[in-house]
C-alpha cells in the first residue's frame, strides 16, 4: 500500500471533473429517452444494434460487441436474447473457433437500426452539435480520443478496427 498523499483536485479541475460527471450521466439519459419514446429501444441496445449494422456481414463476437458495447458479457447476453426475441439478431457459434458466440444482426434488425437512426442522429445533433462550433468539434474529439487512450486499448469494435 502506497503511503503517497493522493493528488487531490484542485478547484479548476474539480468544476472540470463535476462538469464531465453531469455530461456522462445526463447525455446518455437523454439518448434513452428520446430513444424509448420515439423507437421502443433502450440507448444500450440502439448502440448493440447500431454496431453491428456497421460490420461486415453485420456480424461480431459477442465478446467484441461486448467491448464496444462498455459492458460485460453477461449484461450483453441478456439483451442478445431480449434482441432475439424481437427477432432483431440472433446467435451462432463461430465457424472459426466454436468457442465462441457470433452475433447477427438480422434484417429486421437491420430495418429496425435503420428506422430509430434519424431521429436519434437529429437528438445527438440537437444535445452535441447544434451548441458547439465546429473549432470545439475538434477540441471534443481529441480530448475524448486521448482520455479513451488513458483508459485502454479498444480493438476490433466497428469505431476502432484491430490494427
Amino acid at each position: 500500500m502506497s503511503t503517497d498523499e493522493p493528488r487531490w483536485l484542485d478547484s479548476a479541475e474539480e468544476e472540470t471533473w463535476l462538469a464531465m460527471v453531469t455530461l456522462l450521466m445526463r447525455f446518455p439519459a437523454a439518448l434513452d429517452t428520446q430513444l424509448q419514446r420515439d423507437a421502443g429501444l433502450s440507448h444500450f441496445e440502439y448502440q448493440v444494434l447500431s454496431g453491428l449494422s456497421m460490420t461486415p456481414g453485420r456480424t461480431l463476437r459477442m465478446s467484441v460487441l461486448a467491448e464496444f458495447a462498455a459492458c460485460s458479457l453477461s449484461r450483453l447476453s441478456h439483451t442478445a436474447k431480449r434482441l432475439e426475441g424481437r427477432g432483431w439478431l440472433h446467435r451462432t457459434p463461430d465457424p472459426e473457433d466454436g468457442r465462441y458466440t457470433l452475433a447477427v444482426l438480422t434484417d429486421e434488425g437491420m430495418a429496425k437500426v435503420e428506422a430509430a437512426a434519424p431521429g436519434h442522429v437529429a437528438e445527438v445533433r440537437r444535445l452535441l452539435f447544434d451548441p458547439l462550433t465546429k473549432a470545439q468539434y475538434g477540441q471534443l474529439k481529441s480530448i475524448s480520443g486521448r482520455v479513451n487512450d488513458a483508459i485502454g486499448p479498444l480493438r476490433g469494435c466497428p469505431s476502432h478496427p484491430a490494427p
